[in-house]
């Protein structure tokens, strides 16, 4: 076994490829294969990204003994499945938000990533980014005293198109699934931060969503979430509706905002970004948090030390088992509140006209 973990990506999409220039610049890993159901799209990608070996199906990239751990960007329904089989497989894995279409399902993959003793996380890779780590410091140093209300909003306005990713219910379309669940877990991480935890889990969530007429996916939607401690959140999401992107953390002593807390840039590094108004100052103080590579870098580097270390699972603030579990929860209660279940998941019962 190498020094550096030897990763095969399964799909072939544009967050695979952003994921692929950031391992390319980590300091763990190498890319060695790429998968995808299209041979040629896959001759093609591997071609681009620098990948020596390059498969027309995922199962032949599983059974590369050379290849130990594996991302997966498959569209949201494809997640267990080919966690489960990676999992089988002895592969380390890291798949892409959200980890599963609901709680219920994230379970079973990660049963089966504990039975075959393997590495899994969930790729919120804005986890990774100094920045978020900062903010979390913040917050437990208590710069704006006691934490009472978070508002985050990450939502992008996308041309409809009932057959793609973002808009399709056999897909598991909409916002919450999509974007939301930044908002989401990062609201969880502030509030678990306030009282010196990784993550708090609400204690109630509601919400209301704008569904598609045509396919039924949220197009936008706002969540609330209560915590144990009291803080309260506000998150709002959308694929169909651009809004003002950001995170503002408001507490008895200031107030702080983040104008790019999920660190979307893919193609290059991005420092951080942190604005502090403490009560009577008459200006915010910007605080700037270095930043050496993209997100994804961060990411790859954060599996591969846990793989080497022989960890099954990332240290915080990346997102642990508990904490992917709490935020599929949260989102899945999001969801009921805006009265969206996917169709693959209703029973008989429900489809019946």
């Amino acid at each position: 076994m190498g020094t550096r973990v030897r990763w095969g990506l399964l799909a072939c999409g544009a967050i695979a490829k952003a994921f692929a220039r950031g391992l390319a610049d980590s300091e763990t890993g190498e890319l060695l294969a790429v998968a995808s159901r299209d041979r040629e799209k896959a001759e093609a990608f591997g071609r681009e990204q620098g990948a020596p070996r390059r498969y027309g199906r995922y199962e032949d990239l599983l059974a590369d003994p050379d290849i130990e751990a594996v991302y997966i960007s498959t569209p949201h329904p494809g997640h267990a499945e080919w966690t489960i089989r990676a999992a089988e497989a002895g592969k380390h894995i890291l798949c892409e938000k959200p980890l599963a279409v609901n709680a219920a399902e994230a379970e079973t993959m990660i049963e089966a990533a504990r039975q075959h003793h393997v590495f899994l996380m969930e790729a919120y890779m804005y986890r990774c980014h100094p920045q978020t780590a900062r903010l979390a410091q913040l917050i437990r140093e208590g710069v704006i005293g006691q934490v009472g209300v978070i508002q985050a909003v990450f939502s992008f306005a996308s041309k409809f198109q009932p057959a793609s990713r973002i808009w399709n219910n056999a897909l598991a379309g909409g916002g919450i699934l999509d974007v939301g669940g930044y908002t989401v877990s990062i609201a969880r991480l502030i509030a678990g931060a306030a009282e010196g935890r990784p993550f708090s889990d609400p204690v109630s969530v509601g919400g209301h969503g704008m569904l598609h007429p045509e396919t039924g996916v949220d197009a936008w939607a706002v969540g609330t979430m209560r915590f144990p401690n009291g803080i309260l959140a506000a998150v709002s999401c959308g694929v169909g509706l651009a809004q003002e992107n950001g995170v503002r953390v408001f507490g008895t002593e200031g107030r702080l905002w983040l104008p790019n807390p999920f660190a979307p840039r893919r193609d290059a590094a991005e420092p951080g970004k942190i604005f502090l108004l403490r009560r009577g100052a008459a200006a915010p103080v910007e605080m700037v948090v270095p930043a050496a590579a993209t997100s994804f870098t961060y990411e790859a580097d954060v599996c591969g030390r846990a793989i080497r270390a022989g960890r099954r699972e990332a240290e915080p603030p990346a997102m642990t088992w508990a904490d992917t579990l709490g935020n599929l929860r949260a989102q899945d209660a999001w969801r009921a509140a805006v009265g969206l279940t996917y169709e693959f998941e209703k029973t008989k019962r429900e489809r019946a006209p």
